[in-house]
């Protein structure tokens, strides 16, 4: 008997040991059960950073924060006979402020959450002298997104509160619900850099809801971090003259300096006013914005895709040369019944066939370019002469991303010998199944920012800045510009240039001349399966020591000398000169009456079949 007590005494005697243990592990060790305890009387309060504001390239203010106030409410301080009042003072009814109600009391009495989400300045200052009135409400100051001009909308893009699956993709766990995150251009791109870093207070309340100071004398609070403000290389003149100019057309616009790879100015149109998505009204703005069936929010000088068409003719030259079988100022008689052409039957070199843009002309000049006779299958001797074409196009930019510092940038399409070989078939083509290429045709798509990037090759003579729209982040380089070389000789490109100048001067560019101010530029009629063709242009000026290349398209426009290549002059002049000295052109292009009568009467015989169909 004794042993047995003696048992069961020592057993009663281990058991409470590793109570003791396990209590003083937990009270004195552990704070994992003290820090959950706390938690139910201490609130949390979220202090919202400013985020970052945005410069144009010459400091001049773009985008600011404007104050909004959300109202937050703890259920448990409530005085619900109030309730009526408030709901006046508050301009909701009494089903929107029960439900709000019932939802904040179902998340927690004690805890606060939102009430009413991001009450404009002016309301709140017509209410706060009155709000304080009110138990259980307080309110949380936050900043939406202001705007000093109306354009550049699809660039700089829009903030919005972060949704769940954003929240789900975040590695660095830093967001949570309720905050604000950039959801396209611009504000997206950086987001990290402009969103700076959020603060946080703690307060300790009781378990009837009262406030009783804070939490362990503000130990953990935290300070919050405004986000770095950015300067843009926008120029906001020429930003908004070009928007001036092209507004209500479908058109993109780029213009780039081609000393720096800055992007000066990028037009999108038609587009929208960036304050509708900006505040409480952001999600019902946004869905008829969606909704607008000329897609105001498709940023178009990196997403929209055409054929590059005849401008695309100044790179087929330099390839030529550079494969050595073009010389320079070799004479090539054109009879012109190889492939549809508006220049006249001669010889032509490549001076004299840029600027007359003869179509036949640069057929030839591919044609010695894809059969060099390497092989005795004219089926092989093709792939072999493509796969060598494509990588001269793909250095110029074409076919892949530039790498612009603004999401969505699309590659655009250079087919390769994989591609005619998933449509055709392995050595089934040839020469004859893609001439069309010659002339910037066929399969090709690129964006306006490539061809933009392609009159700042052809100004650098053979080497181009990465196109980038930020140019420092708190006064420090945003980026690392990288420098890109292509492989052809720089006195190839003088040939190329030359023709380019003639284009303006006696080609189809004429109505972009300037007697003082020499212009070397492309047209493009690019040919429109689906309407009117889109009207093209690409160049840069001066013809020395250049300042600014461009590139417009604007759609069913007709020919790429008058929409495109008169709007183009236009903003080269503004840039150069910062004034206009050819009010008719001016006219000619606010009026956006481009079609010539030919054109207008193939217009209504188009309209005409559609109906008929």
């Amino acid at each position: 008997m004794n042993t047995r007590a003696i048992i069961i005494q020592g057993f009663i005697l281990l058991v409470a040991l590793i109570f003791s243990i396990r209590l003083f592990s937990i009270q004195v060790i552990d704070d994992e059960y003290k820090l959950a305890a706390e938690n139910n009387i201490v609130q949390k309060i979220v202090d919202y950073p400013f985020r970052g504001l945005m410069y144009d390239r010459f400091g001049e203010l773009m985008v600011y924060n404007t104050p909004v106030y959300d109202l937050m409410i703890v259920p448990k301080e409530v005085n619900l006979s109030d309730s009526s009042d408030l709901i006046k003072l508050l301009e909701i009814d009494h089903q929107t402020f029960v439900s709000r109600y019932q939802k904040a009391r179902k998340y927690s009495s004690i805890l606060a959450s939102k009430f009413m989400e991001q009450i404009p300045n002016d309301f709140f200052a017509k209410i706060q002298d009155r709000l304080v009135a009110y138990d259980g409400f307080y309110v949380l100051p936050r900043t939406v997104r202001g705007y000093q001009h109306d354009m550049l909308s699809n660039t700089l893009g829009y903030v919005g509160e972060i949704n769940r699956s954003q929240i789900i993709r975040d590695t660095s766990n830093y967001y949570k619900s309720g905050d604000y995150i950039g959801i396209s251009g611009v504000e997206k791109q950086y987001e990290e850099k402009l969103r700076g870093k959020r603060g946080l207070r703690y307060k300790i309340v009781n378990v009837q809801g009262v406030e009783k100071g804070k939490f362990r004398d503000g130990a953990f609070d935290t300070v919050s971090i405004p986000g770095k403000s950015i300067h843009l290389t926008i120029n906001t003149e020429l930003q908004e003259y070009a928007e001036k100019l092209l507004k209500g057309k479908v058109a993109g616009l780029v213009a780039i300096d081609p000393r720096t790879g800055e992007i000066l100015a990028m037009v999108s149109t038609p587009s929208y006013d960036p304050a509708l998505l900006s505040g409480r009204d952001l999600g019902k703005n946004f869905q008829k914005i969606r909704e607008d069936s000329l897609t105001p929010l498709f940023n178009r000088p990196l997403q929209a895709m055409y054929p590059p068409g005849s401008m695309f003719k100044t790179l087929q030259a330099l390839i030529a040369m550079e494969e050595g079988v073009l010389r320079p100022r070799e004479q090539i008689y054109c009879e012109g019944n190889l492939i549809g052409d508006l220049a006249p039957i001669g010889s032509y070199d490549v001076v004299k066939a840029i600027t007359y843009s003869s179509n036949n002309y640069f057929y030839k000049v591919f044609k010695r370019v894809i059969e060099q006779g390497e092989h005795e299958s004219r089926f092989i001797d093709s792939r072999i002469g493509l796969e060598k074409w494509n990588g001269y196009v793909n250095q110029f930019g074409l076919g892949r991303r530039l790498g612009v510092d603004i999401p969505n940038e699309q590659a655009g399409l250079v087919p390769n010998i994989q591609y005619y070989d998933r449509y055709i078939g392995t050595n089934r083509w040839a020469f004859s199944n893609i001439y069309s290429l010659s002339i910037g045709q066929g399969e090709l798509l690129v964006t306006p920012l490539q061809m933009a990037n392609l009159g700042a090759i052809l100004a650098n003579k053979g080497y181009y800045y990465t196109p980038h729209i930020v140019k420092s982040v708190e006064g420090e380089p945003a980026l690392k510009i990288e420098k890109n070389s292509i492989d052809i000789k720089p006195e190839y490109f003088g040939v190329v240039i030359d023709g380019m100048e003639k284009v303006i001067e006696e080609g189809s560019g004429r109505r972009a001349y300037i007697p003082d101010l020499p212009i070397c530029g492309k047209t493009s009629t690019v040919e429109n399966p689906h309407g009117m063709d889109h009207s093209g242009f690409m160049g840069f000026a001066p013809k020395d020591n250049p300042q600014i290349a461009i590139a417009v398209y604007v759609e069913n426009a007709g020919w790429g000398g008058r929409a495109a290549g008169s709007t183009a002059s236009l903003v080269i002049e503004k840039y150069i000169k910062g004034e206009i000295s050819r009010p008719w052109v001016e006219e000619f292009v606010l009026k956006g009456d481009f079609l010539d009568e030919k054109q207008k009467k193939t217009l209504k015989e188009m309209n005409m079949a559609k109906l008929n169909q």
